[in-house]
């Protein structure tokens, strides 16, 4: 035989080894290790080679002959061995040694062949590998000393032997060892079959067994899980069921016909590699192991592509972007790294946010630092935002937000970045619904009282609209009072102010009253109308009222021409006594200019008047035509200086004051030469005019004189509207006066300007004026803020201290620096410019760029993410990938930078521009709507289909189906059509007419739907459970039901589907195998399949010697060889059968007794079985009974039901009054009740007293009463069993405690008993040292006789501590103490048969008092029975409870007094031997004496505390 080193590379995949091993014939079993493969291209496996190598200790057997002793085993009776592995093999010292560990190498260090050998006759025999991690396997090579096993199982674990699955099964007759495996050809990778190739008898020895899994077989996809399931092990089993015994078991049945067989094995070979998942391609000792033999497979995986584990399991820390894969042939799925952004270095896996990107990015990062969040740790978590200035990467670039936390959402959230198409800008804050502001800590136009706890943030105003001014906010933010019209009072503006009225849009809000003063009752008014006074009417109750009129101020009047005149001289005239002269010429001039000259009007009272005073005089005037009546009355009434009038007045209404009016006109009185002209100044004046007496004229504002010609002090600029006021500013000017004709203020020092309210030029912050800070770029600022007007150099800002966008520098004054154009890349100007700024970074002295859209890096000379161009270049700009929305913005490697093509289309979209939807999706890319194709596979077109994805119509979605089948995931057959799923599609139902109700048929079972009679899956055939042909006669099954498998039989022959124990065409018969009387069929006796497979044989061999025979005849060749065969067959198989029969007589004979046994168990069941169907036939005659009488109930009429009711109630009152009372009642006229002496319902005594019950009935009551009196008599007894209880117990405790003192005394005599023992044995050695020194004294050679006399005369004088006659006094003492041991079994006794009596007298109580519960009528005492049952039951519970604790504890002291008993006994015996060793202690010491007298009785005393203590922790 030939055999070849293999060495293989695997490359492509674990299976592809498989392929290369099936070229060559067997490999040697101690190959090399395979080379590896390089992990930079795709998948690599490391090297393969024997995993036993280096595992001795790991490799074991159930079976090993020798290991507890030499064993011998025979090839035949004339060559017999010896095995003895009680040693490891060892070439010269154990070559009898066959341990399980001889088959790692085939040879020793010789060359002579080694193997492993179980016991003899053992069948079920096991070997197993257990390794210390997940291993590749590849093959196993067996090479056997003796014939291979008739069965055996090859199994697998790769749970490290938790759960095992097999491998391969092999047998000399797989149908009849595994008849559930299947016996036929490898079909599938995975299949678990069984093989007969290798369990042939031949060869007899070195033959082989290989286990692979077959190359032939095709694998669509060998990187599966369950492809890596199959190969994955860490323990492998083989285990052997069956030995080849060459038919020595049929010919002998003793079991020791299979101790010559055995299995004995050279050489195992298990092939592999560790298991890496093609991730590494070497592998390195697992922690623990130490053994480094030559040639060992290490099992712990030297990871690449980012794994990490025992076997590269899974992807290493932080590289989690993509799932962990095995590797592949070209794709060595590589963990990737996460992204995130610099935040964090921890991430994990998320198959959900992978399937989301398309299956781009399954990272999300944990533990984000730097305030940022997200799966990228790409924007910054809740209340901080990313400054526009800085990069996210930048550990910076999250800074707080700046909201108001009582006027924002979510306390103080802002947008943590900016994204315009979602309306978010970086730390602008969330308000709430009435908040406003850039920190939302201002309430909207309308609303007040911002406030952390309103969810709206402010409260709406509620101002009436109508009574609110227009400008500025409605109402006070603070305090919510709206801001009222000028007549609008109120919190909300919705009042109108005191004597105003109609509150409305108009300018002032509300309308005044306007009640006539004299109309009215006072200046209010409700809806518009004012209180008017009686007979006064109108909305202002200015109107009379009809028939009514209103008299003018003036109506009554009193003419000076009927007044009384006076002389200047009348003593009645006032001041004509008292006045000096001077007075009195002022009184008579006014009264000659004046009072004569005017007529008096109102508040004149009527009178008589009688001028008969000169002084006055009456002059009448007449009214000429076109003159205008000044007067009243006839005319005027002269009066002349000094003189007066005087007024009678009679008709004063009421008590009050009064205004007196007088009508007058002034006569010339002599002034005529003082005339002039008014003059007035026509700027100055408002018009020509001027007073009449005075000549003032009417001046504009600020201005005086009586012509209005000069402007008023404080107030410059005489012109045609006025002066103007100087305004001079009080802290810049020296006087509030200015020049009359500029204005111009007199100013401080410092100060400028006509009202000196300014500061000089270059100089801001008046009053405090101060130089303006422009660092040079400018000449002037804001006289106010100070901010620089027109910076220069390109500066910019407050104080012009930095550069304009496009420069960069320090332009403040003294940094020495300038502002210089941004390089980004290009200058401003240049053209080539993509920043809008840029600025220094003093960190790395770089110049970096405030990029524009689209643009990115230091310089803004690359595109930004899904961005695209050449902005490096003059010219170069970048346009934004045409991608129609589908990548991701911010990723880099979402579209290429120079083309523009798409890379990383998101939303299952695919193409250049990510404009349609990938494979496997349909719909509309561009609106982001692509969905996954879902086609059913198994109605689909085979070649639209792979690795589970569907192709179908990128617009419609619809799946390419297969023939016959429809729908838009081709998940249906077409009408009539069916067995959706096969390969073919959907096949025509076929349903034959006019058999079957339609066309139509099941789309899976393709069953039609038949006409009465005809059945089948295309109605050609007879209907259910029938067979033969429809159209001649269809017969039924007949299947026995507890015999077939299925009601149906074949619809042909009829013949029925048997269980395993039926036969017959029926099913109605047992089968061959088992016994019994059908159903009830039992397997036969194992015997029976012996015996079955030795008549098949024969008839096998007769059927093979026919044919012989058959052959001689016809061709006449007569062969004595096979004649002899025949005859030697047919003498060898007599003697078997004789035997065989003899052998089943007698099981049958046993048989045969068991059957009787069964048929006695038999009867009796059946006499159970008649017993019951008796009972059962009167519960049905009962039943039947009542149904009739519920009938008749239902059918009678009234009076019959009443009929039924008396009866019902008659029937149930008798049952009642049974079981309560124990009498039927039935009360006569007087109620006594004489047939019933128990009593019942209506029954009562002599006395009148209800009955029922009492002693001797049988019912509740009666019950209850007896159950009371034993309660009672249970509660006496148990009452006086305590008391003797207590007694015993305290004589128990007393015991304890005197016990307890004889412990103390026993364990001092202990003590003292062990320091003479030490002592005795050291004096024992003393005098044994004393004798040997005599001993050599007296063998010494120069010992003379005095010398020897001297020491005898000393030995002799060695006296004893005691006595002869003390030893024996001791010995009496120990003999009586032994004597007094024999009372221990009287305390026993007495002990035992107290508690004896004792239990009696329990167990009387509980026999003599049981208790039943008191149940009393409930007609009789309804309103006691609740209580005294539940006081009865607790009582009668807590008895029970009592009782059975103490027969328990009894139980235990008997099983104690027992235990105390039997050690009582050895005690004893004890003494005894303790007596006999006394007797001999005459010639001891006296010290051995006393250390046994003290001994015996620490052991009896230490015996009666035990028994104590005993008793009194149970008691």
């Amino acid at each position: 035989m030939s055999w070849y080193i293999l060495r293989v590379r695997l490359h492509a995949s674990p299976l592809h080894v498989l392929s290369v091993f099936s070229k060559v014939l067997p490999v040697v079993a101690q190959e090399l290790p395979s080379a590896p493969h390089g992990c930079m291209e795709g998948s690599c496996y490391p090297a393969t080679g024997n995993l036993l190598i280096g595992r001795a200790i790991n490799l074991t057997a159930t079976s090993t002959c020798g290991l507890e002793g030499p064993e011998q085993y025979c090839i035949d009776l004339n060559k017999c061995f010896k095995c003895d592995s009680q040693k490891p093999y060892d070439a010269y010292h154990h070559d009898n040694s066959h341990r399980v560990e001889n088959v790692i190498y085939q040879r020793d260090g010789r060359g002579e062949l080694t193997w492993w050998q179980s016991v003899n006759g053992e069948e079920n025999v096991s070997i197993r590998l257990n390794l210390e991690a997940e291993f590749h396997f590849t093959h196993l090579i067996m090479k056997f000393k003796t014939f291979r096993p008739a069965a055996m199982i090859i199994e697998r674990s790769s749970d490290f032997g938790h759960t095992w699955k097999p491998y391969r099964y092999f047998a000399y007759n797989c149908t009849k060892t595994f008849p559930r495996i299947p016996a036929h050809l490898l079909r599938f990778i995975d299949e678990v079959i069984c093989e007969e190739r290798y369990s042939d008898i031949e060869p007899s020895t070195e033959g082989e067994v290989i286990v692979l899994l077959d190359p032939a077989i095709h694998v669509r996809d060998p990187y599966s899980l369950d492809i890596q399931d199959l190969l994955r092990i860490t323990n492998l089993r083989i285990n052997f069921t069956k030995l080849h015994t060459l038919g020595d078991n049929l010919l002998d049945r003793r079991p020791d016909v299979l101790q010559k067989y055995y299995y004995a094995l050279y050489e195992l070979v298990v092939r592999g590699s560790c298991f890496c998942y093609g991730h590494a391609s070497e592998c390195t000792p697992v922690p623990g192991v130490t053994s480094r033999d030559p040639g060992m497979i290490h099992g712990r995986c030297v990871c690449k592509h980012n794994t990490v584990g025992l076997n590269c399991e899974r992807c290493r820390d932080f590289y989690h972007d993509a799932p962990w894969r095995p590797a592949e042939t070209d794709n060595a799925h590589t963990c990737r790294e996460c992204n995130c952004n610099g935040h964090s270095n921890q991430c994990h896996f998320d198959m959900a946010v992978y399937l989301a990107t398309g299956n781009i990015s399954g990272g999300v990062c944990d533990n984000c630092l730097h305030n940022t969040m997200g799966r990228k740790c790409e924007t910054c978590k809740h209340f901080y935002y990313q400054d526009p200035t800085k990069d996210i990467r930048d550990p910076a670039a999250c800074i707080p937000c700046d909201c108001d936390p009582v006027g924002s959402v979510e306390g103080g959230v802002c947008d943590s970045y900016t994204d315009l198409d979602l309306g978010m800008i970086g730390g602008q804050c969330r308000c709430k619904q009435n908040v406003k502001g850039q920190r939302c800590d201002y309430c909207k136009e309308g609303h007040y009282g911002l406030s952390l706890d309103n969810p709206l943030g402010c409260h709406p105003c509620n101002c009436d609209p109508r009574g609110i001014t227009m400008i500025g906010a409605p109402c006070d933010q603070i305090s919510g009072d709206c801001s009222c019209k000028r007549y609008v009072t109120g919190r909300y503006c919705n009042q109108c102010l005191p004597e105003h009225w109609g509150l409305s849009n108009d300018l002032a809000g509300c309308r005044p009253c306007d009640c006539d003063f004299g109309g009215a009752t006072n200046n209010k008014m409700d809806n518009g109308q004012c209180d008017c006074r009686p007979h006064l009417i109108g909305r202002q109750c200015s109107e009379v009222q009809p028939a009514f009129f209103c008299a003018s101020l003036d109506y009554n009047k009193y003419e000076a021409e009927e007044a009384i005149g006076r002389s200047p001289d009348d003593p009645t005239l006032p001041f004509t006594l008292s006045l000096p002269v001077t007075s009195l010429t002022f009184f008579s001039e006014w009264v000659s200019c004046c009072v004569k000259t005017f007529g008096l009007g109102k508040n004149v009272f009527n009178g008589s008047v009688n001028l008969f005073q000169p002084s006055v005089s009456t002059v009448h005037r007449e009214r000429q035509p076109g003159q205008m009546v000044t007067w009243t009355g006839p005319g005027f009434a002269r009066v002349k200086d000094g003189a007066g009038l005087e007024f009678t007045i009679s008709n004063i209404p009421y008590a009050m004051e009064y205004d007196i009016m007088i009508r007058y006109e002034p006569e010339v009185c002599g002034l005529k030469h003082l005339r002039a002209s008014c003059q007035c100044d026509p700027q100055g004046s408002l018009s020509a005019e001027c007073d009449r007496v005075g000549g003032q004229c009417h001046c504009k504002p600020n201005v005086i004189g009586r012509k209005c010609d000069q402007c008023a002090p404080g107030t410059y600029g005489f012109g045609p509207h006025g002066c103007t006021v100087c305004d001079c500013h009080s802290q810049g000017s020296v006087g509030h006066q200015c020049d009359p004709v500029t204005g111009q203020c007199p100013c401080r020092h410092g100060a400028t300007g006509r009202q000196c309210s300014g500061c000089q030029p270059g100089q801001w912050g008046f009053p405090n004026c101060r130089q303006c800070q422009c660092n040079g770029h400018a000449e002037s600022c804001d006289p106010e803020t100070g901010a620089c007007y027109e910076c220069r150099d390109y500066t910019a800002g407050q104080l012009c201290e930095r550069c304009v966008n496009g420069f960069y520098g320090n332009p403040i004054l003294g940094s020495g620096e300038h502002c210089r154009p941004c390089p980004c890349p290009g200058h401003p100007d240049s053209g080539h410019s993509n920043g809008a700024s840029c600025h220094t970074d003093y960190a790395s002295n770089q110049i970096l760029c405030q990029c524009g859209n689209g643009y990115a890096g230091p310089r803004c000379n690359r595109c930004a993410p899904g961005y695209y161009g050449v902005p490096e270049q003059p010219g170069g700009m970048c346009r934004p990938c045409q991608c129609n929305r589908n990548i991701d913005p911010q990723d880099p490697e979402s579209c290429d930078p120079q083309t523009g093509q798409c890379l990383r289309c998101l939303y299952n979209t695919d193409g250049h521009s990510c404009s349609e939807c990938k494979p496997g999706y349909y719909g509309n890319a561009l609106a982001q709507d692509c969905r996954r194709c879902t086609c059913v596979t198994a109605g689909t077109i085979d070649g639209y289909c792979t690795d589970g994805v569907c192709h179908c119509d990128k617009r419609t979605g619809q799946c390419p189906c297969k023939p016959n089948i429809i729908g838009h995931n081709c998940d249906n057959c077409a009408p009539n059509h069916w067995n959706f799923g096969s390969d073919a599609g959907c096949e025509p139902c076929e349903c034959a007419q006019p058999n079957s109700l339609s066309t139509h048929c099941n789309r899976f079972s393709g069953q039609c739907h038949c006409q009465p009679g005809f059945g089948g899956r295309q109605c050609t055939e007879c209907e259910a459970f029938h067979w033969g042909d429809p159209r001649v006669r269809c017969e039924e099954c007949n299947c026995h039901p507890l015999g077939s498998e299925m009601a149906q039989c074949d619809r042909v022959t009829g013949a029925c589907v048997c269980k395993k124990e039926a036969s017959g065409s029926r099913c109605e018969e047992c089968a061959r195998g088992f016994t019994g009387i059908f159903p009830k069929c039992i397997p036969c006796h194992p015997c029976f399949q012996l015996w079955d497979d030795a008549v098949c044989q024969i008839n096998r061999d007769l059927t093979h010697i026919k044919d012989v025979i058959a052959m001689i005849l016809e061709k006449g060749v007569y062969n004595f060889g096979l004649w002899f065969h025949i005859t030697f067959f047919f003498h060898l198989n007599g003697h078997i059968f004789r035997a065989e029969i003899a052998l089943t007589d007698g099981r049958l004979m046993g048989v045969s007794r068991e059957l009787n046994v069964t048929a006695d168990l038999d009867n009796a069941l059946k006499r159970n079985l008649t017993a019951l169907e008796k009972e059962l036939k009167d519960l049905n005659n009962t039943l039947h009974r009542l149904q009739r009488e519920l009938k008749n109930y239902h059918t009678a009429g009234l009076a019959g039901k009443v009929v039924f009711f008396n009866k019902l109630y008659d029937t149930f009152l008798f049952f009642l009054c049974f079981k309560v009372c124990g009498g039927h009642g039935n009360a006569s006229a007087n109620s006594s009740c004489p047939d019933s002496p128990c009593g019942g319902a209506g029954c009562r005594d002599s006395d009148g007293v209800l009955k029922c019950g009492g002693k001797g009935c049988k019912g509740t009551v009666g019950a209850s009463l007896k159950a009371l009196d034993n309660a009672e008599d249970v509660h006496k007894n148990l009452t006086a069993t305590s008391e003797e209880l207590q007694t015993i117990a305290k004589k128990l405790r007393d015991i304890a405690t005197l016990t307890q003192t004889v412990k103390t005394q026993a364990k001092d005599t202990l003590d003292k008993a062990q320091g003479k023992k030490e002592l005795f044995e050291n004096s024992n050695k003393m005098l044994k040292d004393f004798i040997q020194k005599i001993r050599d004294f007296l063998n010494e050679e120069g010992a003379d006789p005095e010398s020897i006399e001297k020491v005898a005369q000393q030995v002799l004088a060695i006296s004893l501590p005691v006595n002869r006659t003390v030893i024996l006094n001791i010995i009496e003492q120990i003999k009586a103490n032994i004597a007094n041991l024999t009372n221990v079994e009287g305390v026993f006794n007495h002990t035992s048969e107290q508690l004896a009596k004792i239990k009696d007298l329990i167990v009387e109580l509980i026999l003599n008092h049981s208790l039943r519960f008191e149940l009393i009528c409930f007609c009789l005492f309804p309103e006691q029975l609740d209580n005294k049952l539940l006081n009865l039951d607790s009582n009668l519970m807590d008895v029970m409870m009592r009782l059975a604790n103490l027969s328990h504890g009894v139980d235990l002291l008997k099983n104690k007094t027992e235990q105390n008993r039997e050690m009582a006994k050895d005690a004893k015996a004890q003494s005894d031997n303790a007596t006999q060793e006394a007797a001999g202690l005459q010639e001891v010491p006296v010290y051995m004496s006393s250390y046994v007298l003290e001994l015996l009785p620490l052991t009896f005393i230490y015996f009666i505390f035990l028994c104590m203590f005993v008793f009194k922790r149970n008691w």
